[in-house]
């Protein structure tokens, strides 16, 4: 996977790009979709102002979130992607400083912590992941997330969950 980055505004004391490295290795530790070193990421760290305008134009929700996904395979396309042939664009995803660490604090947790985890679930959707319609998704993504969160020795994100 080849990840382009683009850091607006974020804290330098944290890594983001090696942050994002082993982000995206854990996602494709528990997601295989993801193994191909074909695909190509785009990743925005950037402001809250970005995110709410990203969200209203895109998703037609007039507010900032904390992470934004836009895939660019469909899901059977990406698994059915061969090893051979030219880079693949995954997707892109983007994250809302201010509302990454509001949530951080909020939970207790540092903002690289809670970070990783949204990276997590920006690469499962990329993937093709959902948590919208079902419980059943919900709870399939929910697994995945706290099993590659895991990897990085992490704590469980949702804490409710049987383990």
């Amino acid at each position: 996977m080849q990840l382009d980055l683009e850091i607006d505004g974020w804290p330098s004391e944290t890594d983001w790009a090696a942050l994002s490295e082993s982000v995206y290795d854990a996602a494709a530790s528990v997601e295989q979709a993801l193994a191909s070193g074909r695909l190509i990421t785009s990743i925005l760290f950037t402001t809250d102002d970005e995110v709410h305008t990203l969200n209203k134009e895109w998703r037609g929700k007039d507010k900032p979130t904390n992470v934004l996904s836009f895939p660019m395979l469909e899901r059977q396309d990406l698994l059915e992607l061969g090893e051979e042939g030219p880079p693949e664009m995954l997707g892109d995803i983007a994250l809302a400083l201010e509302t990454c660490e509001r949530e951080a604090g909020e939970k207790g947790i540092s903002l690289r912590d809670h970070t990783a985890h949204l990276l997590i679930h920006g690469f499962l959707h990329l993937a093709g992941h959902d948590h919208v319609d079902s419980d059943e998704q919900a709870a399939a993504m929910e697994k995945l997330e706290i099993e590659a969160l895991a990897k990085m020795g992490i704590a469980d994100p949702y804490g409710d969950r049987d383990k």
